[in-house]
């Protein structure tokens, strides 16, 4: 098989099935980053090592790939963690940054075309706020700017979700469902008042800091245009936070936001998502301090990235043990071909994986099809 191939095809959650994903020379992608105020666990890194693994194979393809990884360094979360500390939340997002960004590192990916924090979009935020006001989208309440999601007639099309279903999520993710000043519980804030000990900045609409959904469009559109190729991040962001995203930016542009939505399923540990509020975590820099970070990566390519997986002890023993073996193969490109195909399949690292142990047992050196996968 050519680097290139037949057609790569991908899960498109807002389609709900496999279709070709074909873009043009230059993909460009944005990814979901982190809120800086904690470690990065095994849940953030199979979301970015997934992505990785698409840029790596678009790029053996013959693609270029502009990924955009935003820094959320402005929201409840870290606003909150900074006030527990006693500490500026400026100062807290950029430490927290800085050791996520050492993790990943440490894991193989390739760097971020650009990594954007939200407090450098401010401008950039109150501007799109403008354009959706003035579209007739929006409107101010309490001191609060909201997007008004019964002028969107589509609103819903990236999740699928029913009503019901989508009042239950925005409940349960921070979306405030009972606030007195929005005209229907499933809008959501553009923009807030500050308290009395958080950033804020002037505006026309009054002083105050972003909502949650507002960064990310506003960073898409600066950074890589009014139409992406393909957005991303962790499944639990399929709605609010996507949807919403893309109501408010095709509501700002009067363009289609997005092409392709891919998303990555969860990590479970004791049953549960794997997530800061519940505290059931994996650290990355825990599990380094033991095994090799290549080690880490492939114990999370053995996954496949639309299905959930539990977290348990046995893993990084066996994934140490196939790192070894295929670091024993030495040279070559057995296993290659099978790969690509694999890759060019939805991402099915599984398959990846497997066919590079059966060209292992067969006596070929894999070092090529490791390093497509980006293990060292």
């Amino acid at each position: 098989m050519s680097a290139d191939g037949g057609p790569m095809r991908l899960w498109c959650t807002a389609r709900q099935k496999i279709i070709p994903f074909e873009p043009g020379p230059t993909v460009t992608m944005y990814t979901c980053g982190i809120t800086p105020y904690d470690a990065a666990h095994l849940g953030h890194a199979a979301v970015y090592v997934g992505y990785d693994v698409l840029q790596r194979r678009l790029r053996d393809r013959g693609h270029h790939t502009r990924c955009v990884r935003n820094i959320t360094d402005v929201d409840d979360s870290i606003l909150g963690k900074a006030r527990e500390l006693g500490v500026h939340y400026l100062d807290l997002a950029a430490a927290e940054t800085a050791r996520f960004d050492d993790d990943m590192e440490a894991l193989g990916l390739i760097p971020s075309w650009s990594e954007p924090r939200a407090t450098s979009a401010i401008a950039d935020i109150r501007g799109f706020i403008g354009m959706v006001l003035e579209r007739g989208h929006a409107y101010q309440a309490g001191g609060a700017v909201y997007f008004e999601v019964s002028s969107v007639a589509d609103f819903g099309s990236v999740s699928g979700y029913s009503r019901e279903q989508m009042l239950d999520y925005a409940a349960e993710r921070g979306g405030n469902i009972a606030d007195p000043n929005k005209r229907d519980p499933l809008d959501f804030v553009l923009w807030q008042p500050s308290l009395d000990d958080e950033p804020s900045w002037e505006t026309l609409w009054g002083p105050g800091r972003p909502g949650w959904h507002i960064e990310c469009s506003a960073l898409a559109l600066r950074e890589l245009g009014t139409t992406i190729d393909l957005h991303g991040g962790g499944a639990d962001l399929i709605f609010p936070h996507h949807e919403c995203e893309r109501a408010q930016s095709e509501a700002a542009t009067g363009e289609p936001f997005v092409r392709h939505w891919m998303h990555q399923a969860m990590v479970r540990m004791d049953g549960e998502k794997m997530s800061k509020s519940l505290g059931n975590l994996v650290f990355v820099s825990e599990l380094r301090k033991e095994w090799d970070p290549m080690a880490i990566r492939l114990m999370i390519i053995e996954n496949h990235y639309r299905t959930g997986w539990e977290w348990d002890d046995t893993r990084m023993p066996r994934a140490a043990e196939r790192l070894d073996r295929w670091r024993a193969s030495g040279e070559g490109s057995g296993g290659l071909a099978a790969a690509r195909a694999a890759l060019d399949d939805d991402l099915d690292g599984p398959s990846a994986v497997t066919a590079i142990d059966v060209a292992v047992a067969a006596g070929d050196g894999v070092s090529e099809a490791a390093a497509l996968l980006g293990v060292a």
